[in-house]
């Protein structure tokens, strides 16, 4: 099908702060219990392998996104490796939760846009469930800033813009209403608005429905990277990976070394 760009309510200026962090905090507890993530450690640890650092600057973290359970699988190969949690709308208070759980975790407080990184901001610069949120332009546009300075970067996707994954997110009011009562740090806005007045379920299904149909095909992710300047300067890898009954869809951008 098609790539539809329709609007994501998190992604809008006016929705309130704390809804989006309850929608975010939602997809932190769940990558985290299901460890999503597992199959991309291997890229991931060849990607900071080859960037010789120490230092990963997550973009778009949301609330943390898999991080709780990533890092420390991380950690056990590169004990000295530090996370940067950062954010266009920064989720304070899920920042916190999470590097008062983990080692080696920073975080911004401060709006990061994905387009136009601080260049001290220097590390591997991860991407998860984020890319899809921008149009071509601006997509091309983050992966052409990250080969500007020279950053190695790692995009990861996770759903299709398939018939499985619409399906998978039609059932996601589900697991907001079933995982609410266990998510961290509690607060009684959440079940508030998860239950009684049901807005978080309900703007998780829409975001979830568009996040799958804006979702970039690996083809797409292709045609990206080669519209890019200076393209060739960097090693590109655009594929599939299993995850669980679904796939993960991933790009990396490695800076050729000489």
């Amino acid at each position: 099908m098609a790539r539809i760009h329709l609007f994501e309510f998190e992604d809008l200026s006016w929705f309130p702060s704390f809804l989006r962090n309850y929608g975010t905090d939602f997809l932190q507890f769940l990558s985290n219990k299901l460890k999503i993530y597992r199959s991309i450690i291997p890229l991931l640890s060849r990607a900071i392998q080859h960037d010789g650092t120490n230092r990963i600057v997550d973009l778009g973290s949301g609330g943390g996104g898999g991080w709780l359970w990533l890092h420390n699988e991380l950690l056990k190969e590169r004990p000295d490796l530090t996370l940067v949690l950062t954010d266009y709308y920064p989720n304070k208070s899920a920042f916190t939760y999470t590097s008062g759980l983990l080692d080696n975790v920073e975080y911004i407080d401060q709006p990061v846009n994905a387009l136009d990184v601080p260049s001290h901001l220097k590390g591997v610069r991860t991407m998860f469930l984020l890319l899809h949120h921008f149009k071509p332009r601006d997509a091309k546009s983050i992966l052409q800033n990250a080969l500007d300075n020279g950053s190695t970067i790692a995009i990861f996707e996770g759903q299709e813009r398939d018939l499985p994954s619409i399906v998978g997110m039609l059932v996601s009011p589900i697991s907001v209403l079933l995982s609410t009562p266990f998510i961290r740090p509690f607060k009684w806005g959440r079940i508030l608005f998860t239950y009684l007045i049901p807005i978080v379920p309900l703007f998780v299904l829409w975001d979830g429905l568009v996040s799958a149909l804006r979702t970039y095909s690996v083809p797409e992710m292709q045609a990206l990277v080669d519209d890019l300047e200076h393209s060739e300067s960097y090693d590109w890898e655009i594929g599939k990976v299993k995850s669980g009954p679904g796939k993960i869809l991933y790009l990396l951008g490695l800076p050729k070394r000489s």
